[in-house]
Parts: C-alpha cells; structure tokens; sequence
C-alpha cells in the first residue's frame, strides 16, 4: 500500500496497496503555510504482495429482541456507544445493504490461547500508569512521533493477529506503560489487522546543528496508525484474501487514543458485494472516510486543482476583506 501526502502546492496524497511512498509538504510560493490537504486513497491488493492484515468484530448482528430481557443503564449506554460507530451506507447505494444478514458473513474465528501475563485492561481508566512491566516480545509494538502504542500480540505465524483487550502506551523508548484512551467499543476476539502509517515529512532547515551534517534534514513523523481488517479473518496467503475498510481502527499519537473511524459506503452491494473494487479514500488530516468504486477515483490533478482553487479563494478574500467596507467580494 502507497501513501501520497500533499501540502499546497503539492499533490494529494494517494495511497496504494502496493508502494508506500510519502512525499514532502511544500509551503506556497505565494500565500503564507497552511495545513497540509492529505488525501489517500486505499485499494485492496493482491494477496501474493500485500502487507496488510486486519479484523474486525462481529459480534454486532443477530441478538435477542428488546422484549426479550431487560437492559440496565450501563447496557444501553453501551449499545448506544457501539451504534455510533456502525458502518453508514450511502442512502443511494443499493438498498440490498439494509437487507444484508449474517449468514456466510461471518469471520473465521480464531482460536484464543491462554497466557499467563495476560491481563484484561479494558474499562480501566484511560493515563493510568500500571505498577508492573510487560513483556513488550508479546506485543505489537506501533512506534509514534508521540509515543509508543502496545496491543497484545497472540502467538501465529503471520504475525498479524492483535488482541484489542490488552493494550498500553509510554513515551517513547521507555518502560513506563499507562493506559491508552479507547474512545470506541473494541473487538472482544482476536483479529487480522493490516497496519499502514499516515504522516508527514518534517524537513529541517539551517542553521544546522554541527558543520558535516546535510544542509537539510527530513525525517518522518508517525502522527496516526490505520489497523484495517482483513475481510473474514483470512490470511494473506488466501487467494479469497481481501481487505475490510469497513473496519478501521485508528490510534492517535497526539491524543494517546484508539477508535474505531466512522466510515461512509456508496458503493452498491451492502455487505455481500465484491470488495474487490472497493477504493478506500481518506482525507480531512486522516478523520474522513469514504469507499467509493474504483472506477470511480478522481484524477489527481483534478483533486489538487479543487483544493487549492478552494483555499487560494479563501485566502484572497481574507485579504480583500481588509482593503473593504463589504464582507464578500462580487469577484466570488
């Protein structure tokens, strides 16, 4: 998978399966810095060179009726939770996404191994500092600008499997772990998750530290990790293996948080459509997600042309606005 950074006026960012490649944000020539305009795009790769692996929980189809038991406070409150955080489907995609059930949807369960050290960190309050040490060989160790985030890791070959209900965080290259904010419900299940990095390149410039190094310096900065499940739990090997983007788990390092991302679906099928041709795109600094169909994926040039028309025009306004008596310009 590629991912492609763009800052006016460089292009947007693109990301593919295949090719990660992340290019620098460049300030323009003219109007002062602003905030980079990122955009990506995800396809699902071919199993025989994707790295990807993901899982996702689904534990939230068939269930009791609400007159077959009584539901406490914190229960509603959980089912609550849990609802905003269910895929949205597009409402002039194919109305089959409502009729959508979960025979032959189901995810290939993974068999839970027992451990020792493992200890069940879900509920806790969040920035709790713990008073022992983990062994950080049984986690997946995700290195951030800010910190460093640890989810437990369950013994397989693949080396893809992450267990959600253990998990820490510390400060870069240290051993003091508290625990992270989980501001959505996370799997109760071990699952396949395909991890891909979003930042950006921070390039130094003079004057420079000591008299040999290079005149400028880039180096790139983690600011969010992506987990995207894999469809069904399947391995990458599979040749049925396919990414879910409709199960993305997003972890901050500004924020020290993990949540599920909110994402919109138009294209047709619901839940049993090939996701094959599902085109993941991601933009508004990594908080935005839709899947569209890949015949669908906008030119980039285009992309760049709508981006920066739109904040070269705001900018200019904000500068007539100065030079008038009248809030908005006749020119726009």
């Amino acid at each position: 998978m590629s991912t492609l950074f763009l800052s006016p006026p460089s292009p947007p960012l693109l990301v593919h399966p295949k090719s990660q490649s992340t290019p620098t944000a460049t300030p323009f020539p003219f109007l002062r810095s602003k905030p980079p305009i990122i955009i990506i795009i995800m396809k699902s790769p071919k199993p025989p060179r994707l790295p990807f692996i993901a899982k996702a929980d689904e534990g939230d189809t068939d269930g009791a009726g609400p007159d077959d038991y009584e539901m406490n406070e914190e229960e509603m409150e959980e089912v609550d939770n849990k609802k905003d955080y269910d895929v949205e489907y597009d409402p002039l995609a194919n109305a089959a996404a409502t009729t959508a059930t979960a025979s032959g949807d189901g995810d290939e369960d993974i068999a839970i191994v027992d451990s020792k050290s493992f200890v069940f960190t879900q509920g806790w309050d969040s920035e709790i500092v713990v008073d022992y040490r983990i062994n950080e060989e049984e986690f997946h160790k995700i290195s951030l600008i800010h910190c460093d985030f640890f989810i437990r890791k369950p013994p397989d070959p693949d080396n893809d499997v992450y267990d959600f209900r253990e998990m820490y965080f510390t400060p870069p290259d240290m051993d003091v772990y508290a625990i992270p904010k989980v501001l959505a419900p996370m799997p109760q299940k071990y699952i396949r998750c395909a991890k891909s990095d979003y930042g950006c390149y921070n390039v130094t410039e003079p004057p420079i530290d000591a008299p040999r190094d290079p005149l400028y310096k880039s180096e790139y900065e983690v600011t969010k990790v992506f987990l995207t499940k894999h469809y069904r739990n399947r391995r990458l090997g599979d040749p049925e293996f396919v990414l879910d983007f409709e199960e993305i788990y997003v972890i901050d390092s500004k924020t020290k948080s993990i949540t599920r991302a909110k994402i919109l679906v138009t294209v047709p099928g619901g839940r049993k459509r090939d996701r094959k041709t599902d085109l993941l795109v991601i933009r508004d600094n990594g908080n935005s997600f839709k899947i569209i169909h890949t015949s669908e994926r906008p030119d980039p040039t285009t992309v760049i042309e709508r981006e920066e028309w739109a904040n070269s025009r705001h900018d200019m306004e904000r500068h007539l606005r100065k030079l008038r008596d009248f809030s908005v310009s006749n020119w726009f």
